[in-house]
């Protein structure tokens, strides 16, 4: 890994695809908001992560990997966040009127998570999901599952999801 500069910092964070999760750090500045990165200025074109822990699911069976680093291209990427239990701040405001949070199934690959959305009170989650324009959405207060990794199961405060490699359902 590279020596960091003075307003860097390493963050441990999960990416995931159709086909593979992939687990390790990233380094950021100081004061950047990870959980949020793939949504601002400047985002590289490939995640690049350092002490990379991969489990890939090509195949009847998942396979583990470990890479020193690896670069993941970000137009493959389904989900992040951060490692529990760090975590940022949420990106809205509680007090903010007209707003409720929905619940949700979201299918990620084989991973499955129950989690919410927050959208208007005055639309339904079929309007919200075709108006936006975002390339990101979060998710908030989710579980996460993957019936292929029977001790696999994960609470994050948010995730980032790209609505457009994902399926959303409603229980």
């Amino acid at each position: 890994m590279k020596e960091l500069a003075v307003d860097e910092k390493i963050a441990m964070v999960m990416a995931y695809t159709n086909n593979m999760l992939v687990r390790g750090e990233i380094v950021a500045k100081e004061n950047a908001r990870v959980s949020i990165w793939l949504r601002t200025q400047g985002v590289p074109n490939y995640i690049h992560l350092y002490k990379a822990q991969v489990i890939s699911f090509f195949g009847a069976a998942p396979r583990t990997f470990s890479f020193s680093e690896m670069f993941v291209p970000i137009l493959q990427v389904a989900a992040f966040h951060l490692v529990p239990p760090a975590q940022d701040p949420l990106d809205y405001d509680a007090g903010e009127a007209n707003r409720m949070m929905q619940l949700l199934d979201v299918m990620i690959g084989s991973f499955s998570l129950k989690g919410k959305i927050r959208i208007s009170t005055q639309t339904d989650v079929a309007t919200s999901l075709d108006v936006m324009r975002a390339s990101w959405m979060s998710i908030y207060d989710a579980d996460i599952i993957n019936p292929s990794l029977p001790h696999f199961n994960l609470h994050v405060p948010m995730l980032l999801v790209n609505p457009n490699q994902v399926s959303f359902g409603i229980s």
